[in-house]
């Protein structure tokens, strides 16, 4: 698929996919799917062709859960930092509750749960863009956020990852490091770290 040949290196061909819906028989369902990440988006590829059944929504719902709210709402959501902690918290809590809450379910937690924060540093809050709404493919530079929370969640550090995973699931053990599995921190940075 288009994700493996290109690696995210350019935008979804949606020529091509409301191409594919209008061809189709009735009895086929199209999907559509590719750098949708705000409700605007949602709304323009939906009504450019009716004949999608819906767009799937992937990297966008990694970097910002609640785009199912902006969409069923309409509304770009300047969501606060503590509320995506809670979010955070939420995953925690039904992570521990799948693997258990001993040293193994812990670690297999927190994994899970660093590697999801490889993706949700890359939202940038609506309240600090200077053009909204925010695009999948921009790169977000360095910022200093709202409050310190913010800025920590912004960071593409695996550090500061590991120190928000502290703040949820205690003390990682000595020796402790990550690497993330896709690199999807990788900006234009030298070094992550």
């Amino acid at each position: 698929g288009r994700s493996r040949q290109q690696r995210y290196d350019k935008l979804a061909d949606w020529d091509y996919i409301y191409e594919c819906a209008r061809k189709a028989p009735d009895t086929l369902q199209v999907m559509g799917n590719g750098d949708v990440f705000s409700y605007l988006d949602w709304n323009k590829h939906t009504s450019d062709c009716p004949q999608l059944s819906t767009c799937m929504i992937a990297r966008g719902a990694l970097i910002k859960p609640w785009i199912f709210t902006e969409i069923k709402e309409q509304r770009h959501w300047d969501i606060t930092s503590e509320e995506r902690l809670d979010m955070l918290k939420n995953y925690v809590n039904f992570g521990l509750q799948h693997w258990g809450s001993d040293s193994q379910g812990v670690q297999i937690t927190r994994y899970f749960l660093l590697d999801w924060l490889s993706y949700t540093c890359r939202y940038i809050p609506v309240g600090l863009l200077d053009v909204i709404p925010q695009r999948l493919y921009w790169r977000s530079p360095s910022y200093y956020g709202r409050n310190d929370l913010e800025t920590l969640m912004a960071s593409d550090s695996t550090a500061d990852w590991i120190r928000i995973s502290e703040m949820l699931l205690g003390k990682v053990p000595d020796g402790f490091s990550f690497a993330p599995k896709h690199k999807s921190n990788a900006y234009d940075r030298a070094e992550n770290g």
